[in-house]
């Protein structure tokens, strides 16, 4: 099974629903990112989230999810777009901590419960829309779902899971995912008792992806088989756009006197993608065209 995202209503339309297979993606973050145990929970969890955000939206709209918590971890970054493409990286990839009281991996602990959840959305306009709110959990989920009802006004239920292999010594991922909830103005009580009903009973997503469960099965278990109408679904990747004219660009923006220390000094450069960990080569050659452009 390959990673998508499927997109749903329920319930007459009283509900708005996804969920998401994100195994492979978090993987390719573990991979690129060598990241720990716990990184690799958070992270994945953001990533997650973030490809779920962005499913809401439509076209060639993008946003950028930022967690900066007061655990070891530090900030972690997420882009997403509409079309199913995320990239993200965390500041301190080498984070691991001891089990929580549940024995699970302590989120909670390296992202902190303590900072800021932003979301900043590019839908095209003249300048990008930032929403912002405190951390209520450091548990990622709730914190999506914290943003969603105070930020975007729109009561929801997110739920994200990542399952680390505990025997393997590389920390790999065993199976990854997520879902979301959203109810529209106008759904019954007697819905969202079900509804409640069912998130309290479902098990972690990654564990029931790990057995083979889908998407689509896992909507099922959260609003009945009776009650789903699937609209959609679409391919899901870790995907990252940088490129050596990207950084050049930025390169560019340093200025004639850092530029000239660059090549009389180091006599070249390398840039590093925060996102991929791709790194891009510049030669002083390569250094003083840039610097004839800045001086243009």
């Amino acid at each position: 099974m390959t990673d998508y995202l499927v997109k749903a209503l329920a319930f007459n339309g009283e509900i708005r629903a996804m969920a998401v297979r994100t195994t492979d993606t978090v993987t390719e973050a573990q991979e690129r990112h060598d990241t720990w145990r716990a990184a690799t929970a958070a992270l994945g969890r953001t990533l997650t989230g973030s490809l779920l955000l962005g499913a809401m939206h439509k076209n060639e709209e993008k946003l950028t999810v930022k967690i900066q918590g007061d655990g070891p971890l530090g900030a972690i970054v997420v882009d997403a777009d509409s079309k199913g493409n995320v990239k993200g990286y965390v500041k301190n990839p080498e984070v691991n901590l001891a089990p929580n009281a549940l024995g699970k991996i302590d989120v909670r602990g390296a992202v902190g419960s303590n900072g800021t959840f932003s979301v900043v959305k590019d839908l095209g306009l003249k300048e990008p829309i930032t929403g912002q709110v405190p951390i209520v959990s450091g548990e990622i989920a709730e914190d999506f779902t914290y943003y969603l009802a105070n930020s975007e006004q729109v009561p929801s239920a997110v739920g994200l899971s990542v399952l680390v292999d505990k025997d393997s010594e590389d920390d790999c991922v065993k199976a990854a995912g997520g879902f979301m909830i959203q109810v529209m103005p106008g759904a019954s009580e007697e819905t969202l008792v079900e509804i409640e009903k069912r998130l309290a009973e479902i098990p972690q997503v990654s564990n029931l992806l790990d057995a083979g469960e889908t998407p689509e099965k896992i909507l099922e278990r959260l609003l009945g088989e009776e009650n789903v109408e699937i609209l959609e679904t679409m391919p899901v990747q870790y995907y990252c756009d940088c490129s050596k004219e990207r950084f050049a660009s930025a390169i560019i923006t340093l200025g004639e006197a850092e530029l000239t220390q660059m090549i009389e000094e180091d006599e070249g450069a390398e840039a590093v993608c925060h996102f991929c960990g791709e790194k891009y080569q510049y030669s002083a050659a390569e250094l003083k065209e840039l610097r004839d452009e800045a001086i243009k």
